[in-house]
């Protein structure tokens, strides 16, 4: 006789297609697998009452894994399994308790890269998604090993966002454009969650003693921080500011900075400047935050909105979007997004960009959500924009056409079908050009170069 204390009991998850299509034909009793088959149907998963129904959830609670080939499954957690099975018995709806599927068919976490929550609404989503999920999972055949992992860690983002624990805290830095090592101003948006609930504090700091460098290329924009009052401080107490705050933040569980293109950012808070606490920065990011919680040593990770942004977008190469571009391609309110290159908004903005995008949907879903015009037709991964969502200010494509053609058709000699209204928007485009220029004109004189002085 088997000794039972001893038995290891296993966790992990199913197929959503085993359970759905197979685990009812298996069982002993058909009857039984009628009543499998009715409260795993689509439309009653999502329903209210259901017994899997999470408090505060708006629908059925699944998992996406991530394959060791990259392919996504759509997943019931093995306790959502166990929890139908004694359900049923328990409503008397099975005639005994049904037995478990194959442990052959269980997927234990350690033969998934990734797993992170997604909720359906309703049975059509839910039914639309299995197919998406097979689609996509067509396209990934011999896709690019960077796009693979960029998609994996767009996943791995999202979980770990989902648990609402640790500090989140996107940072920039601004420096003067003739010379980077001159540090101008540091901003940061920072989240972390108090019962359940946000707690937001961000910031801008302007480093007083170099407040003459103003810049001759980027935009000079440090005096139009948008979420606050600007601080003037001294390069010394940049510095003790930014390590008391590192270190407060690393005091309420992992900290994630979040960048957008961590490079240079990276190489000012490790700058003699600044050395800021990071020895136990990490690159790698943890399975779940009870991982991180449970590391040796306190742990920082890196994030980076533009290696997330290029996972959504399907792109696989070392061209990234900048802040503004990946904003308005994730229709981030423009009001949001005005005088950039000031690190305080641009951290703002970061921020704003990571909540988007690892608050939302699993990353196949949001990409056909987001942009379902330029995905639905498209035979790979990638999404195709047009020139308008590209640039705000480009004219739409069948204006440029009709323009650049001339108002008359030269084979009939009338007036190009159009062509009025093309220049109607034309003019109002060019108007509110003039519009920015004469407020500009207005302002008040910036303050001149420096020539090598502070």
């Amino acid at each position: 006789m088997p000794d039972i204390g001893r038995t290891k009991i296993i966790h992990g998850y199913y197929r959503y297609t085993d359970i759905w299509f197979e685990w009812n034909k298996v069982l002993p009793n058909m009857e039984d697998g009628y009543a499998v088959k009715a409260i795993l149907a689509h439309d009653t998963l999502v329903h209210p009452d259901h017994p899997l129904r999470l408090p505060g959830r708006n629908g059925i609670e699944l998992s996406i894994g991530i394959l060791d080939n990259g392919e996504a499954r759509l997943l019931f957690s093995s306790a959502q399994v166990e929890y139908i099975r004694y359900w049923l018995h328990a409503m008397g709806l099975t005639k005994e308790l049904i037995p478990l599927p194959y442990s052959d068919c269980l997927l234990t976490s350690a033969r998934l890269q990734n797993i992170s929550p997604v909720v359906y609404k309703t049975g059509g989503e839910l039914h639309l998604a299995i197919k998406a999920i097979d689609k996509n999972n067509r396209k990934l055949k011999g896709a690019d090993s960077n796009l693979n992992s960029r998609r994996l860690m767009f996943e791995r983002v999202r979980s770990l966002w989902c648990e609402q624990r640790g500090v989140w805290c996107a940072v920039d830095f601004e420096a003067w454009d003739m010379e980077h090592t001159v540090i101008t101003e540091f901003g940061w948006s920072a989240v972390h969650w108090v019962d359940g609930k946000p707690v937001e504090n961000m910031g801008h700091l302007i480093v007083a003693e170099h407040r003459g460098f103003t810049n001759h290329y980027v935009p000079e924009n440090r005096r139009f921080y948008h979420y606050g009052q600007s601080e003037d401080v001294t390069m010394k107490q940049l510095k003790e500011r930014i390590h008391s705050m590192i270190e407060a933040m690393k005091k309420l569980g992992p900290l994630f900075l979040v960048f957008h293109d961590n490079n240079q950012d990276l190489k000012y808070l490790r700058s003699p400047a600044i050395q800021a606490p990071l020895d136990s920065l990490s690159f790698f990011l943890p399975e779940s935050c009870t991982e991180a919680e449970t590391s040796d040593s306190p742990k920082i990770y890196v994030i980076d909105t533009a290696e997330l942004f290029a996972a959504l977008e399907g792109d696989s190469g070392g061209q990234k979007r900048s802040l503004e571009r990946v904003c308005r391609l994730l229709q981030i309110k423009s009001e949001f997004t005005q005088h950039l290159h000031n690190a305080g908004n641009d951290a703002r903005c970061t921020h704003l960009a990571l909540k988007e995008m690892a608050g939302g949907d699993p990353l196949d879903m949001q990409r056909v959500t987001r942009w379902p015009q330029h995905t639905s037709n498209n035979s790979g991964l990638r999404v195709s924009f047009s020139k308008e969502d590209e640039d705000s200010d480009a004219l739409p494509s069948d204006d440029d056409d009709i323009i650049t053609a001339g108002p008359y058709d030269p084979k009939t000699g009338r007036l190009r079908e159009g062509w009025a209204e093309s220049m109607a928007r034309l003019q109002r485009r060019l108007d509110g050009v003039n519009t920015e220029q004469d407020d500009a004109d207005k302002s008040p004189a910036t303050e001149k170069s420096a020539t090598g002085e502070a």
